[in-house]
């Protein structure tokens, strides 16, 4: 049974709906900010995976609304790109990229050593390195295409193994190593800096602003939108995705390989800074938001169906490897962050943070720094760098690095 663009559509949509609600209700997942999706995909990959070796038929998925999806979820990632928020976060933010960028370099060194030492491409390294640890699910999802034509046979697969492990790792690992830091120093006796509104006194638990989305936390809530706005929204986001593939292909044609959403990206960064001169028309960031959501909800689920986990068996021992080192690795990278961000309370949050994005996703990262924040006081600095870094800045840094490397060592 063969089912068409919309029927896929249709049962990726039901297969991330049930994922969120597994999710919802199985503690240990919602604590550690596994995507919905992700066990809802893999859920029917295993399904298939034991229908094919069983022998008995299995449906296959037209996968046609893919690319656009996953091209509208990074569009979204770029409307996040906005000046005001980054001069808010000043040298900083800078200071917290170039830490990640550093480390995504060293992630993927590690996995390249990995590789050779079990005979595999060098490219194997880099997939479960920078692309898969630093970058998440959807980075690896954008790049396996690639890898897969390099070389890397069930880059599909691979990338999903190593980015859950990283997810898992970075949940399980950020808030302890982070407490490591704040023991026997200044950093456990939290405190507000001047410039971002002055003293204030130790809370016993996060504030509500602390505990909120990374946009939350960083600038106001938009107005409940009317239609006009939302449609608005829409609209934008469609031409932003449109004339993304026009961009990304004038870099192609300038000898410069970069993935497709790169294009996106961009425009969308552009449209959101200047949002202001459409007035009444302007988007709505919030909707943005639920749209990029859906998107990667919807592409992540498609994703999975359609992966062959058969193809994992072959490397199973250097994936476990790889992770074992890149754990090793960050754990002593931590104390370089720590220092760099300032050795007080926000560094110790913003080391926490640094493991989830490096080891897993946004989300884990926040969820990481949430907890730290619920039970060792606020750290509103560390609010305003981290989700800055990672809703945008970091997803661009790795793309240049990952296609650096896809360059040098194809």
């Amino acid at each position: 049974m063969t089912l068409d663009a919309v029927q896929t559509l249709a049962v990726a949509g039901v297969v991330a709906w049930l994922g969120q609600i597994v999710c919802r209700r199985v503690d240990w997942l919602a604590r550690l900010s596994i995507p919905g999706p992700v066990v809802g995909g893999l859920a029917v990959a295993i399904t298939l995976l034991a229908l094919r070796s069983a022998g008995m038929p299995a449906p296959e998925f037209d996968t046609t609304f893919q690319k656009t999806l996953l091209v509208a979820f990074f569009a979204t990632l770029g409307f996040a790109a906005r000046l005001d928020l980054l001069r808010r976060g000043g040298p900083q933010v800078l200071v917290f990229l170039g830490l990640c960028a550093v480390f995504a370099v060293m992630q993927s060194l590690v996995g390249i050593v990995v590789a050779q030492l079990f005979g595999l491409p060098s490219l194997f390294g880099v997939l479960v390195g920078v692309t898969t640890l630093s970058g998440g699910p959807a980075t690896g999802a954008a790049f396996a295409p690639q890898f897969e034509a390099a070389g890397v046979t069930g880059a599909g697969a691979i990338a999903v193994a190593s980015a859950m492990s990283g997810i898992v790792l970075g949940g399980l690992l950020g808030g302890p190593l982070a407490v490591r830091l704040m023991r026997g120093t200044a950093a456990a006796r939290p405190s507000v800096p001047s410039s971002l509104g002055g003293a204030a006194p130790v809370a016993t638990s996060a504030p509500a602003s602390v505990g909120s989305e990374a946009r939350k936390a960083t600038d106001a809530l938009d107005e409940v939108p009317g239609e006009r706005r939302v449609f608005g929204s829409v609209v934008l986001l469609l031409v932003v995705i449109v004339g993304g593939q026009w961009v990304s292909a004038g870099i192609e044609r300038l000898g410069i390989t970069l993935p497709g959403y790169i294009g996106a990206m961009l425009l969308a960064a552009i449209a959101v800074n200047g949002a202001e001169a459409l007035g009444r028309w302007r988007p709505s960031i919030a909707v943005l938001d639920m749209l990029g959501a859906i998107a990667l909800s919807l592409f992540l689920a498609m994703w999975l169906m359609t992966l062959d986990l058969r193809q994992l068996h072959a490397v199973a021992d250097a994936l476990l490897v790889n992770l074992v080192l890149q754990v090793a690795l960050i754990a002593a990278f931590l104390g370089v962050v720590f220092r760099v961000m300032g050795r007080d309370h926000d560094a110790a949050v913003m080391s926490g943070g640094f493991t989830g994005f490096m080891l897993g996703t946004t989300a884990t990262a926040l969820a990481v720094m949430r907890a730290l924040v619920e039970r060792h006081g606020a750290a509103p600095r560390a609010f305003l760098v981290a989700p800055l870094v990672g809703a945008f800045f970091l997803d661009f840094v790795n793309a240049i690095i990952i296609t650096t490397f896809i360059n040098l060592l194809s």
